[in-house]
């Protein structure tokens, strides 16, 4: 792996940004500052993004996140992609086939198009100075700060454990620390993330005040966000792994059809492009406008009055279509499961090189080296 940029060490803001929040408005504005800045030189930025091997990855993630991390690597920027084997553990008492789950999240990533080459693709349990960061993190974020932190509350309202883990409220510095071990200064989110990457900002701020004598030795990553379209799922509620209403991008296309088929709609024959009025007629629409990268208007028109049976049947060719190629790689991938393994160990040596220089750095800062 090259080494990291000089201009990677330093927080990139826009001088009107402020430095102590992210509001949305203010995050939106800066991300379309940002899309043009990675265009004149992406070599100034380093992603980190990620997973939990929690289930397949479905039609959501890939129009939601997973596309969007293919294009940014081929722009140029420097992608690091985490499988948060660690953080299964936050909501749940056993991993169940967590190595299984690894290796299918793998086979995904792979398959999407990301290239082991130039995006590295690691996982949390193998990177121990990752994990060190941790505690030093932990001493400067406050409990209050992360009892308001509306992301935890939600994660701790859908737990499915009967009580809340102590991985599952320090969560949000955890993922400072995957953020900050490889001094990522882009972190592609949705806005309901915001509230997590506020407190990597301040995990960051805090240490270089209180330690870097000076100096930024850790950068304050910026939100990228995207207008990532929302998908529901098959019921009309939001696309999930764990509500089982999902598309998996491992779906074959006899799998796609059927689940396509049993998707909910309404009683109004003409289609229309209605997200307000008509969510779950309008999801499937713009699922076929994606496929298709037509105006999901173009779309319902062109259905016109031909009912729910003619829009599903439109989306279900749009979507084997779109994925046919992905399937056939998906498939040639899955030939041979030592790579994925290999793919694996060698983001995994190019992580813990990263970790192991950020973790001394943290530590000499501390005056903590002996």
């Amino acid at each position: 792996m090259n080494a990291m940029p000089h201009a990677v060490s330093g927080t990139i803001r826009a001088s009107a940004a402020p430095a102590d929040g992210l509001g949305t408005s203010a995050a939106r504005a800066r991300s379309a500052e940002l899309e043009r800045l990675i265009h004149e030189d992406p070599g100034r930025f380093r992603v980190l993004t990620g997973d939990r091997p929690t289930g397949r990855l479905h039609l959501g993630h890939y129009f939601g996140t997973l596309h969007n991390r293919v294009r940014l690597q081929h722009l140029g920027v420097e992608t690091f992609v985490l499988v948060a084997d660690y953080q299964v553990l936050t909501d749940r008492d056993v991993a169940d086939d967590l190595s299984g789950h690894v290796e299918e999240l793998v086979l995904d990533y792979l398959a999407i198009g990301l290239d082991p080459g130039r995006a590295t693709i690691f996982t949390h349990s193998a990177v121990p100075a990752l994990n060190q960061l941790l505690l030093p993190f932990l001493s400067l974020v406050s409990v209050a700060e992360l009892n308001r932190n509306p992301t935890v509350k939600d994660e701790i309202a859908h737990s499915r454990q009967p009580s809340v883990s102590g991985l599952m409220f320090t969560y949000p510095v955890h993922q400072a620390a995957d953020i900050l071990f490889c001094k990522a200064n882009l972190v592609p989110v949705g806005q309901d993330q915001l509230p997590h990457l506020e407190i990597t900002r301040t995990v960051a701020r805090r240490f270089n005040d209180r330690y870097g004598r000076g100096t930024a030795v850790l950068p304050e990553p910026e939100a990228l966000l995207s207008p990532a379209p929302l998908l529901l799922g098959t019921d009309g509620t939001k696309m999930s792994k764990s509500r089982g209403n999902a598309i998996a991008l491992a779906a074959d296309a006899d799998e796609t059809a059927r689940l396509i088929r049993r998707a909910r709609t309404d009683s109004e024959r003409h289609i229309t492009y209605d997200p307000a009025g008509r969510p779950e007629v309008s999801s499937l629409v713009l699922l076929a406008a994606l496929c298709q990268d037509r105006a999901p208007e173009q779309v319902a028109e062109e259905i016109g009055s031909g009912g729910a049976g003619a829009l599903k049947r439109h989306v279900t060719e749009a979507v084997n279509e779109y994925f046919a190629p992905l399937r056939a790689r998906r498939a040639h991938y899955a030939q041979d499961r030592g790579q994925l393994r290999r793919v694996l160990r060698e983001g995994n040596a190019r992580a813990n090189a990263l970790a192991d220089a950020t973790l001394e750095e943290v530590r000499r800062a501390m005056n903590s080296l002996y």
